[in-house]
Formats: structure tokens, C-alpha cells, sequence
């Protein structure tokens, strides 16, 4: 059955991945981007999910052309990496507002008709620097940690009605930011990982796509990493 997916940040990298799994699986896929449009055979609206009414006017242009949104994938984010003592109170307010607070709008916005519809499936993609910190990233990495228990108050208040929200959280993956990577810091990493590879961004969307399907209804409050092992334990 098709399903209006929403994916946040779906224009590059992780958030491209997934959504084109969700089109490959026959869904009726839209994704949010900033001004950058959206890739080819995507339906796009613009919107900065830090400003409560462009999220409005996105999920309204969504419901209209294609239907109330149904799964919910929270993928846009930022980073402004620093040391804690040289973090200025706008590099801390700027990753948490667009990352937690940003994904708190959205399943605010769209918990409302998967509550009248009596279905809905949420996913907030984190990482595994939110499950055990790293340096110079406090922000991303409190931001990242608090999908965790936004997507579990979620459960708690809206798991009776068919809703579900889990949480990816992905380890070291291979996208643009990675690339920029020195062989250095590359080889630093995969002695971290037991898996010794960075993973795909298609093995993301796997995870994701899994989490939103019917096979997947009775998994709610959950947290899937797909780091390679990097982070277990956590």
C-alpha cells in the first residue's frame, strides 16, 4: 500500500538515501530542503524546520498534493563543532533549535492527522555520538541524545493509537562530510569501528524503511544503531 512519507533533509546524503528507498517501495515520497530544490523524480518543499510557520506551510503544500503524511522521517540537521569552552551560546542554540527542537515540530505538525487516520510511523535519525558523546560536539551530540527521549515520550503518549517513534542512530557514514575526511582521521576512525568500514547510506535507509513498515508495528521506543559496532553497549 503507498503511504505519504515525509522525509526531512531529504535532498543529500542519508536523508536522499532514504528517500529514495521509500520511492523505490512504491511510497509517495516528499522531502524538505532549504532553497536547493529537490533531486530528480522527488517532490520538494522548501522549508526551514526552525521556523514553526515555513513547517506549517510545508506539511499544508504536502497534504494537498499528496495526501496527510503518514510516515515521518526527521533526518535535517546541522553541525557547528567546537571545544565546550570556546562553544558560543549561538553555535549550541542554532544545533540543538534545528535538530531537536526542528524534529520536535515536525511530529508536532504531523502527529495530528496520523492521530484522525489512526496510523503513523515516525523516525527520528540520530547518531551514535548521542549515545556515547564525542569531542567538541556538546551540542550535536545533547541534540542527537534528545531524539531518544523524544521519540520514547512519543510512545508513551501516542503508542495506543497505532503510532510508533524510533530512533536510527547511524555511526561513521559515507557522504560529503566523510569524503572531506584526511587518510589520517579516516584510518583513526576505522580503528574505532570492528566493522572496519564506514557504512553506506543506503544501509541507513534499510534500517529506516524497516522501522516504518507494517513488520515493524510492535517496535516503538526503540533505538537501532547501524554503526558497525562502534557504539555498542549503548
Amino acid at each position: 500500500m503507498s503511504r505519504t512519507v515525509l522525509v526531512t533533509g531529504g535532498n543529500r546524503g542519508i536523508g536522499l538515501a532514504i528517500a529514495r528507498a521509500f520511492e523505490k517501495n512504491g511510497d509517495r515520497v516528499a522531502i524538505t530542503h532549504r532553497g536547493s530544490g529537490a533531486p530528480e523524480g522527488l517532490y520538494g518543499v522548501r522549508c526551514d524546520i526552525t521556523d514553526p510557520a515555513s513547517v506549517d506551510e510545508a506539511f499544508a503544500q504536502i497534504e494537498k498534493d499528496l495526501g496527510p503524511v503518514e510516515i515521518l522521517i526527521a533526518n535535517a540537521g546541522v553541525t557547528e563543532d567546537t571545544l565546550l569552552l570556546r562553544m558560543s551560546e549561538d553555535q549550541f542554540e542554532k544545533v540543538v533549535d534545528t535538530n531537536l527542537k526542528g524534529s520536535w515540530r515536525v511530529a508536532k505538525r504531523a502527529s495530528s492527522k496520523m492521530l484522525r487516520g489512526k496510523f503513523g510511523r515516525m523516525v527520528f535519525i540520530s547518531s551514535v555520538v548521542g549515545l556515547q558523546g564525542n569531542a567538541g560536539q556538546t551540542n550535536y551530540a545533547a541534540s542527537k541524545a534528545g531524539l531518544v527521549g523524544l521519540a520514547r515520550s512519543i510512545t508513551r503518549e501516542l503508542g495506543s493509537r497505532n503510532i510508533t517513534a524510533n530512533v536510527v542512530a547511524p555511526g561513521f557514514v559515507e557522504t560529503d562530510m566523510t569524503a572531506e575526511l584526511t587518510d589520517d582521521q579516516r584510518k583513526a576512525y576505522l580503528e574505532t569501528i570492528p566493522a572496519k568500514r564506514l557504512a553506506q547510506p543506503e544501509e541507513i535507509a534499510a534500517a529506516t524503511v524497516f522501522l516504518a513498515g507494517e513488520g515493524a508495528g510492535y517496535i516503538n521506543g526503540a533505538v537501532i544503531p547501524v554503526d558497525g559496532g562502534l557504539g555498542m553497549g549503548h
